[in-house]
């Protein structure tokens, strides 16, 4: 008998180049702030994360609905939106395209990444490596004001530093941000809902949603809200020399807690708002 359930192979291949874009341009962003100064201020980063959503969106939205985040697959598949043997392949295909442009910007900012070290005195993988491995995984509070301060680093300014955002704090900003986004995705997405965008202009609207977050969160958590865009570039900055910097990192179960299941735990509840207690029913939307 052949199976004639529809193949995954181009679904999946398009989650990896909408990821590999939202990475590349995302994190790249990051690169170029952190190590360049090629951004003024946190706007100016969170924009570009925005508009690296809406490309791939409209890159590859049309072949797999471009979730290009677990934490929005899930929410699909918690709430009957997707089909469960889905989720795997297109979880995988996600964090596989994180990882391949972090390695892609990798190869283009080495030298940048080796002189901020030098000048802070400090040896990759080694404490204090944060301020470059943040180009790749994310730490909380974000260490990009350390990174940029005048002087050598300062491991007694760190740790002061790190008293600002606790893992439950950082949880709850991740669970928040996630919480939102999701809400924004599945309410532009939504053909029941009579104040939804135009037909083409949801992307639109969840870019600027992400870009506004970030300019709240970011400071915190990096403002991930995506555990592949976490996951895959921190897992490519431990095998390229940052080691337990990168993973798990120097503050314990954080890299799970706040950056894989507070995420998840946010897409799903946001999703279950929308859909449960804020859409418009049938017979509202009918008239």
């Amino acid at each position: 008998m052949s199976d004639e359930r529809p193949s995954l192979a181009k679904p999946c291949a398009a989650e990896f180049v909408g990821t590999y874009l939202l990475i590349f341009l995302g994190c790249g962003v990051v690169h170029a702030s952190v190590l360049t100064g090629a951004q003024s201020g946190l706007w100016q980063v969170a924009i570009v994360w925005g508009v690296a959503i809406m490309l791939a969106v409209y890159a590859v939205g049309a072949i797999s609905g471009a979730h290009i985040n677990p934490a929005i697959t899930l929410a699909f598949a918690v709430w009957g939106r997707f089909s469960w043997r889905s989720v795997g392949p297109y979880i995988a295909s996600q964090t596989a395209g994180a990882f391949v442009a972090a390695a892609t910007l990798y190869l283009l900012f080495n030298p940048y990444l080796k002189l901020r070290e030098e000048a802070k005195n400090v040896v990759r993988g080694a404490a204090g490596s944060e301020i470059t491995a943040m180009c790749y995984g994310e730490y909380f509070p974000s260490p990009g004001p350390l990174s940029n301060a005048e002087g050598p680093y300062s491991i007694d300014r760190h740790e002061r530093f790190n008293k600002l955002v606790s893992e439950p704090a950082a949880c709850l900003a991740e669970f928040l941000g996630t919480l939102v986004l999701a809400l924004v995705v599945f309410a532009v997405t939504d053909d029941r809902n009579p104040s939804a965008p135009p037909n083409g202009l949801a992307a639109v609207f969840i870019g600027l949603a992400v870009a506004a977050l970030i300019s709240v969160i970011a400071p915190l958590t990096q403002a991930c809200f995506n555990p592949a865009r976490d996951f895959g570039p921190r897992l490519f900055a431990y095998l390229a020399g940052w080691g337990p910097i990168a993973l798990p990192g120097p503050r314990g179960t954080g890299f799970l807690t706040v950056y894989i299941l507070s995420p998840i735990a946010g897409a799903i509840a946001g999703a279950g708002l929308y859909l449960r207690v804020l859409r418009v029913d049938d017979a509202a939307s009918s008239e």
